[in-house]
């Protein structure tokens, strides 16, 4: 079993040929029909990297397969550009958007990206474009290792009007004045969306300080607002995942398109109040309250969520500080108060113009 273009590789064997169908998974299905039989699936390179290896792996037992590889397309695009592969980034983004791409982008980042057809060529080099990285240079490569090897260099803001053949891989020097997402918190507010209702920016860096996100965690954002805080957890490390729940239809929406702009996609975003929505949810290893906390809601995550679950809570008003006071008096942890204040005209001089304070509990269960 195979795409038809490993099939013509070997033509001239006497083995039965099976085409891989689309979608990939009707090829799955059809192959674990052939169990028991002796079966070559044949692939680009090395299966268990950007590959249909780990797939397949998971579906059948251990001492049903075997597995041959070859070198892969990172490694083979990185031989002939003569990068170091490790200080490469790869990415494979047969059926990922393009912004995944987004907090990766630096003046002199290499990156190999795979691509899921020719067509996504130029929505790559347009979307560098778009964002200030226009004069990024790429090397398109078709068919990489195969017989009809190709390589074709270009600029992402040079017109082209050549077309590009499945598969395909793009090795990417990024270049430009664009800008460069932060790897600190607290990145600056202009790269959200919002209509005023955000943490900003230094209580965002305070907050992410005391959420405190780890490798393979997961975080329930209540009141997500623009989605910054989910936002910046799911930027702090490729494993964390978040869900944000927000009451207004609009803003959820806003908070989806805030992800995919900062290439974090995959935030799990739902429209709902947060008591109808957090029984249905598998627990969290981190809970944020940015808006909306009331008793009822405070009793359940304390009564409800596992030891060990940490849950920080901000609040602006009075009446959700006398809750947080109060919890503190109950269940322990750090309150804390922070007032800020800017620097902002006043007539021909300047002065420092308060912000509202905002008090932060924050408490491991």
């Amino acid at each position: 079993m195979g795409p038809p273009r490993h099939l013509a590789l070997v033509a001239d064997s006497p083995a039965k040929m099976i085409e891989w169908p689309v979608p990939f998974a009707k090829g799955v299905d059809d192959l674990m029909a052939l169990r028991g039989q002796k079966t070559v699936v044949l692939a680009s390179g090395d299966p268990f990297w950007f590959g249909a290896g780990t797939v397949l792996a998971h579906r059948l037992d251990a001492g049903e397969w075997q597995a041959f590889p070859g070198a892969s397309t990172f490694s083979l695009a990185a031989n002939r550009l003569g990068w170091a592969l490790e200080r490469s980034l790869c990415f494979g983004l047969h059926a990922t958007p393009i912004s995944k791409l987004r907090p990766h982008l630096a003046p002199n980042q290499q990156i190999i990206i795979l691509l899921r057809d020719g067509a996504a060529v130029p929505e790559l080099a347009s979307y560098l474009t778009d964002l200030g990285f226009g004069a990024s240079q790429l090397s398109i490569f078709e068919a990489l290792g195969g017989p009809h090897e190709t390589q074709t260099d270009l600029r992402a803001d040079v017109p082209c009007a050549q077309t590009f053949t499945h598969p395909v891989c793009v090795a990417a020097t990024i270049q430009g004045p664009g800008k460069v997402v932060p790897t600190t918190s607290g990145i600056p507010d202009d790269f959200f969306d919002s209509d005023g209702q955000m943490t900003k920016r230094p209580v965002r860096a305070l907050t992410l300080s005391a959420l405190a996100p780890k490798p393979f965690e997961h975080l329930w954002d209540i009141g997500g607002g623009s989605g910054s805080i989910a936002i910046e957890w799911l930027l702090s490390h490729s494993t964390v995942t978040a869900t944000s729940i927000e009451p207004r239809p609009d803003r959820a929406e806003r908070i989806t398109r805030n992800a995919d702009a900062l290439g974090v996609s995959h935030l799990n975003v739902i429209t709902g109040k947060a008591m109808d929505v957090v029984e249905t949810l598998p627990n969290p290893d981190a809970v944020f309250v940015g808006g909306g906390l009331d008793q009822p809601l405070l009793d359940w995550l304390l009564q409800t969520l596992q030891a060990g679950t940490r849950i920080v809570i901000n609040a602006v008003t009075l009446e959700t500080e006398a809750l947080l006071v109060q919890a503190q008096k109950q269940s322990g942890g750090h309150l804390m108060r922070f007032e800020m204040s800017q620097v902002t005209e006043i007539g021909s001089r300047t002065g420092w113009k308060s912000q509202f304070p905002i008090v932060q509990w924050s408490v491991v269960l």
